[in-house]
């Protein structure tokens, strides 16, 4: 088995996919106006729109409504991306931190209120991880 992607389902598809490729540097791949996905080396963030849950089960995901999950990307420098989103983030949820398990770590909302986690990992144990 490999996990391959995480979909967030929106109402706004031009916005998040912006916002998205904005944070990532990213360019997206549009395959309809209601999905795009951006493509990076260990996972795929893919970005569907409301009309698409149809196709799956009316109902069965609402957009802006994740209170569970975290969407998280490891950067060389969560320190420097700090610097670079604090230009177009109005409010972070955790400027850069160091947690218990060695990464530094940066939190703050999309423009549907998903948690998003930028971090670097610091400690050898945590670096150790990642290169593995």
């Amino acid at each position: 088995m490999d996990f391959v992607s995480i979909r967030i389902i929106t109402d706004d598809m031009k916005r998040l996919v912006g916002f998205y490729q904005e944070i990532t540097g990213i360019a997206p791949n549009w395959y309809t106006d209601d999905f795009a996905e951006l493509v990076m080396p260990s996972c795929t963030l893919a970005i569907a729109s409301k009309r698409t849950i149809d196709l799956f089960g009316a109902g069965s995901a609402r957009p802006a409504d994740n209170h569970s999950a975290i969407i998280e990307f490891r950067v060389a420098d969560v320190d420097e991306e700090y610097r670079k989103l604090a230009k177009f983030i109005a409010a972070f949820v955790q400027e850069p931190t160091t947690m218990p398990w060695g990464n530094r770590s940066l939190l703050f909302r999309d423009p549907d209120g998903n948690l998003v986690n930028f971090f670097t990992p610091v400690t050898a144990a945590a670096i150790k991880k990642f290169d593995a």
